[in-house]
């Protein structure tokens, strides 16, 4: 099968630009990929179209140990995986930042989907990664020419226009959201989303969880956030429950099992006090436990001694 040519020569001064044939078995998904794999019908169309016709575009890499990390064009690989393609054409860059290759992702998947056609997480990853760094404009409108020169390599594109310009103070509220078109108050709202755990994520992408809700479970820990997703596959978690979780949280966001699994089921009215806890002396402590001892065989071991000696108490 045929690759087409690519005349790259008018695209960016970009140090890597020549095409090269990859096997498919050495490239892995970017390790930070946050977005949907296409499935179902779209799939199906691009697996068809590159039987026909090939791979029009090429994939965007750079190396790892091991072989190839892919920044642009997950989709592809994976279609062409499915069309039986040995290979996938691919640039391979070498030397970008870990900002760099982050800009490469997410700007490729805004390109070929706008930011309302994302997932509700998606577009939290998007907003909390533009958020939180402050990337180089000149580089991104570089990075956005050359996608765009990749999409269509006849585009006309002079080298003084600024494409999706944004505010010169990049890492605020107010600029990101008025480049993605939402409110500063919805910025926000996807930073936090942005920090829920994967399972929680699902639950808002579904509409399972709102976005108001999951904000509110964002403030706790992980561990406590996955005992939250244990028990939302039993009862659903509205606004007042979420609240009350992240009432009863400790400054860390740990809340104990057992007051989670009572404010989800409904079983309590109100949030349960914050339990006490007490310490155990490091003389104590390793006069009894060894350091791999884990924290619920101490509470385990704990408890019995404090039954046997009550016990023992009330015979005397």
């Amino acid at each position: 099968m045929n690759t087409p040519q690519f005349d790259l020569g008018t695209m960016l001064s970009a140090p890597q630009t020549a095409i090269q044939q990859i096997p498919c078995d050495q490239l892995h998904p970017y390790h930070n990929h946050k977005f949907e794999l296409y499935s179902g019908e779209r799939l199906e169309d691009m697996v068809a179209s590159i039987k026909e016709n090939g791979v029009l575009s090429p994939i965007i890499v750079q190396p790892i140990e091991g072989g190839y990390e892919i920044l642009i064009g997950h989709n592809r690989w994976n279609a062409s995986k499915l069309a039986g393609l040995p290979t996938v054409p691919a640039i391979v860059k070498t030397g970008l930042t870990e900002d760099e290759a982050e800009m490469y992702v997410i700007e490729s998947n805004l390109i070929q989907r706008s930011f309302s056609d994302l997932k509700i997480s998606e577009q939290a990853a998007v907003v909390a990664s533009r958020h939180s760094k402050m990337f180089s404009p000149g580089k991104r409108n570089d990075i956005i020419r050359e996608l765009t020169l990749l999409e269509n390599p006849n585009a006309e594109i002079s080298g003084d226009t600024t494409l999706n310009p944004v505010g010169s103070k990049l890492d605020t509220s107010e600029s990101v959201g008025k480049e993605y078109g939402v409110s500063k108050g919805s910025v926000v709202r996807l930073i936090r989303i942005n920090k829920l755990i994967d399972e929680l994520k699902a639950l808002v992408d579904s509409g399972e969880l709102s976005i108001r809700a999951g904000v509110e479970l964002s403030f706790l820990s992980e561990d406590t956030q996955a005992v939250v997703a244990e028990c939302a596959e039993e009862s659903k978690i509205d606004m007042k429950k979420a609240k009350m979780l992240r009432a009863s949280a400790d400054d860390e966001g740990n809340i104990e099992r057992y007051t989670v699994e009572s404010i989800i089921s409904g079983e309590d009215g109100e949030a349960k006090p914050k339990p006490k806890s007490v310490k155990i002396s490091n003389d104590t402590y390793t006069k009894y436990f060894s350091d791999g001892v884990k924290a619920k065989e101490i509470t385990e071991t704990i408890e019995k001694a404090l039954a046997f000696y009550f016990e023992n108490m009330e015979e005397n």
